[in-house]
């Protein structure tokens, strides 16, 4: 993963920057397992076809099946954040970054999170180690001068 951090911070324009993003992607969303892959799937149909209660149950299933597979508790967490249940959201996020730290994805949910919360420095924090991992994350334009998460001081 840490090439495809590189690759990402040397992109030299965002189509290729958005490659790499995508790149990112493939890796998380292969599960352990053929099983586990079945259910992740399942799981991304329900949600792309605001299937949230199933997707939530597919999730929830994919983390109890898969305890040390994070992107089943970030698609978990993704599902929590989408019906404002941002509390378990940020558990199932902060899980998800237990088991593989570099998570860019949980690490922008993270900071989505917390700024829905309300927890705008810690919000800012971790978008900026998110933004760092990948700067070709839509999200960065949070930080940017008069956003939500931009520098302190300079939101006006």
């Amino acid at each position: 993963m840490q090439q495809l951090f590189e690759k990402a911070r040397t992109a030299p324009d965002f189509r290729v920057g958005r490659t790499v993003s995508q790149e990112m992607w493939k890796v998380w969303l292969e599960a352990p397992d053929e099983a586990a892959q079945e259910v992740l799937d399942r799981g991304m149909r329900k949600r792309d076809s605001y299937d949230f209660i199933g997707a939530l149950a597919d999730f929830s299933r994919l983390a109890e099946y898969c305890p040390a597979y994070a992107e089943g508790f970030n698609q978990r967490a993704y599902i929590h954040f989408l019906t404002e249940n941002y509390a378990q959201a940020l558990e199932d996020l902060d899980i998800a970054l237990s088991l593989q730290p570099d998570h860019v994805a949980a690490q922008s949910g993270r900071g989505l999170t917390l700024l829905k919360l309300g927890r705008i420095e810690e919000a800012r924090k971790q978008m900026l180690i998110a933004v760092e991992n990948n700067p070709w994350l839509s999200e960065a334009t949070l930080l940017a001068k008069g956003a939500p998460l931009g520098p302190v001081g300079e939101d006006i």
